[in-house]
């Protein structure tokens, strides 16, 4: 029998193995991982930043809440004040006190809020730039995807037509010499077959002995034959 038909089907076996080995370890894949994990990472500063964010909001919302009931407050008395029905100067004294007391409280609540701006500006700022870099990366990440899809799809087109090319070599092959083969291939790291080129084997690229090499040439062509270095089938 011949053996060219079994080194067509380890040439396209070795090209699908190539393919393969290329499908998963596209140059976009540690991209787009990269890229997934500053996006995860910048989401959970995001989260952080946040709630940052709604605490100082909660604290600004709580001051000018105050501020506001304390302007009513003050309202009200100088209402009181001025309308004639508080006359005793030990009442009047009093609510001027009183109205003093919530001016003083009034003051330190817009130091507050004038101190909760400071320190909530820094904060927006940073979460505007973390949503800009999240679309960068979102945007970088989208086009990754594309391009391992695409990717893919060239790969896949390719190992079609080697995996035609291989069904059509294998078909003329015996059975059983395609078991011993795809076993062989299996336990040998990808190569179940090779070519003898002078005294070398082309699987393991090991010299024959200069007896095993006499021996083989004169062996008919229709003989199965192995390396005695690494057990491959040996076609001469």
């Amino acid at each position: 029998m011949s053996f060219d038909a079994l080194l067509a089907v380890q040439a396209a076996d070795t090209t699908l193995d190539q393919l393969r080995h290329r499908r998963s370890h596209l140059p976009q894949r540690a991209e787009l991982l990269a890229a997934e994990r500053r996006v995860a990472a910048g989401r959970a500063k995001g989260e952080e930043l946040r709630a940052q964010h709604q605490e100082i909001a909660q604290r600004q919302a709580g001051f000018e809440r105050e501020m506001q009931a304390s302007d009513q407050r003050v309202a009200s008395l100088d209402k009181r004040l001025y309308s004639g029905e508080v006359t005793a100067t030990r009442d009047l004294q009093a609510i001027n006190a009183e109205v003093a007391q919530i001016k003083g409280r009034i003051s330190h609540l817009e130091d507050e809020v004038l101190q909760i701006l400071d320190e909530i500006e820094p904060v927006e700022a940073e979460i505007a730039a973390l949503d800009t870099e999240l679309e960068h990366l979102d945007a970088t990440a989208a086009r990754l995807r594309d391009e391992i899809t695409a990717a893919e799809g060239d790969i896949a087109q390719e190992a079609a037509r080697v995996e035609g090319e291989r069904s059509a070599a294998a078909a003329g092959l015996d059975p059983g010499l395609l078991a011993t083969y795809e076993k062989l291939r299996d336990r040998l790291g990808g190569i179940g077959a090779a070519r003898l080129e002078g005294d070398h084997c082309t699987g393991c690229h090991l010299t024959l002995p200069s007896t095993e090499v006499a021996r083989l040439k004169r062996a008919p062509a229709d003989e199965l034959a192995f390396c005695d270095q690494c057990g491959r089938i040996l076609v001469r």
